[in-house]
């Protein structure tokens, strides 16, 4: 029995993981609605786990959520020798389970069989309406396509689904958005970006393409791929500076799925101001003018998102990167409060919570200012509805939390980390060695020990808590 307990902790030494905890926050409810976090991997957190993973890269720079999975996209993550002089520097795709925080095997991405080495070529990553994973590079401002692909969830494989033509007006492109279905077999599509500047006072263009059923994509503004707006706030801006993130919204209509999924408003946030909502004609809608200062973002942060819950509308949008008086890559999460005949309004949000509490870290990031969010919307064991919510920022960490009306609570008092037999926070090779001297006493622990030894969940310390402590 020693010999196999041993074994199994020396092949503990090339694939022990370090797991994710909570952030130890109890949020208060607000309006009877509850928000609790499920984990958190990021460098206040979980510093000695979250800064020795490959997902804590500057290359690492978006991320989504699909299905109960959270996938980060890493461009340039690792280096392939293919053949004798034949060498890519390849993306992967990280995975976590949203529900626990486990990471998940990682995805190779390729291309026509081939590893994907494109520069940047992964700096774009999200999922459509219909559980789509799509994936886009960064492009120069020579460039006048931009290659827009379909991910496998399974093996990393990319489609190409189109080459977006720019058109006349070439600008850097980075971080794009898309509505509908990619496939364009349950949905139309539409993909959206805001053209990257490198300095002050920044680029007036927006890009837009359209796909019908079945079709290719085409220009979205009148056949032409972009526009050139002319409203900003405040009013002395000239253009969309460093970073510029778009996200569109959906419809009010569930049942006009063409025009539901048309994306025809949209937010976009850039690096000096603050969300602004406009119309696909590229009218300014609304701007954060009235907004009580206490909610301005400050220091540089790009990202916001949009979602439902029981019918109301929210919105998430970052406060600070990490740069931050007294904040840290956080985001404030409001609802807006409004009456049945009037539209929504920046004016009259009203904040609920700002996660994390405590920050996900303020670390350089060398220059990166995009803040990446995703929503699923769901129910819990009793049918109440539910909002999954994902906060990322590159080099500083990633968080999910469960919203509802009905969602628990961690009590920080009590939490242990499952794995963590040792108790010191973290999951290692020193865990696999007192799990193996637990097992070894034949005696069954209790209370907390229990808990971070029990791994497989059965009840009891085992042989099969170690096997699944070494899987971990």
């Amino acid at each position: 029995m020693k010999k196999s307990l041993l074994t199994l902790a020396l092949v503990a030494l090339t694939c022990a993981s370090a797991g994710a905890k909570t952030d130890g926050q109890v949020y208060e409810p607000v309006d009877g609605v509850k928000i609790a976090n499920q984990w958190i991997l990021d460098r206040v957190h979980t510093p000695e786990t979250y800064t020795k993973m490959g997902v804590c890269n500057t290359r690492a720079r978006t991320a989504t959520m699909d299905e109960g999975i959270v996938y980060v996209a890493h461009s340039e993550a690792k280096t392939i020798v293919v053949a004798p002089g034949d060498t890519v520097v390849a993306a992967v795709i990280y995975r976590f389970d949203a529900k626990t925080g486990e990471q998940l095997p990682d995805l190779d991405v390729t291309l026509n069989g081939r590893p994907y080495g494109t520069f940047l070529g992964v700096t774009s990553i999200g999922v459509d309406n219909f559980h789509h994973i799509w994936v886009a590079p960064m492009t120069s401002d020579l460039a006048t396509k931009i290659p827009f692909y379909m991910l496998d969830k399974e093996t990393g494989e990319l489609t190409l689904l189109q080459e977006l033509e720019k058109g006349d007006v070439l600008h850097r492109t980075d971080y794009l958005d898309v509505m509908g279905d990619i496939t364009r077999q349950e949905a139309t599509c539409t993909v959206m970006t805001v053209a990257y500047a490198t300095a002050d006072p920044g680029w007036t263009t927006i890009y837009r393409w359209y796909a019908d059923y079945d079709d290719e994509f085409v220009g979205g503004f009148k056949g032409q791929p972009s526009l050139e707006i002319t409203e900003f706030y405040p009013e002395t801006k000239a253009g969309f500076s460093l970073a510029p993130i778009v996200k569109m919204c959906l419809g009010l209509d569930p049942e006009d799925i063409d025009d539901y999924y048309a994306g025809e408003s949209f937010y976009i946030d850039c690096f000096d101001g603050a969300p602004t909502l406009y119309n696909f004609k590229g009218n300014l809608l609304d701007t954060f003018e009235e907004v009580d200062k206490a909610l301005w973002p400050q220091s540089q942060p790009n990202g916001m998102i949009e979602f439902m819950l029981d019918n109301e509308r929210y919105f998430a949008y970052v406060i600070a990167d990490m740069n931050g008086n007294g904040h840290g890559c956080q985001a404030n999460v409001c609802k807006y409060e409004i009456s049945e005949d009037e539209d929504p309004s920046f004016a009259a949000m009203k904040k609920y919570w700002q996660i994390p509490a405590d920050s996900l870290g303020k670390v350089n990031d060398t220059g990166l200012r995009v803040h990446c969010f995703a929503v699923e919307n769901g129910t819990d064991e009793e049918g109440n509805e539910e909002v999954t919510l994902m906060t990322f920022k590159a080099y500083n960490g990633i968080a999910v939390y469960k919203i509802g009306r009905n969602v628990e609570g961690p009590d920080p008092g009590d939490e242990v980390l499952v794995g963590d037999v040792n108790g010191d926070g973290e999951i290692g090779i020193a865990d696999v060695t007192a799990l193996v001297s637990l097992i070894l006493t034949t005696q069954q622990p209790t209370g907390d020990l229990l808990k971070r030894a029990d791994v497989n969940q059965d009840g009891e310390v085992g042989i099969a808590d170690l096997t699944a402590l070494v899987a971990k």
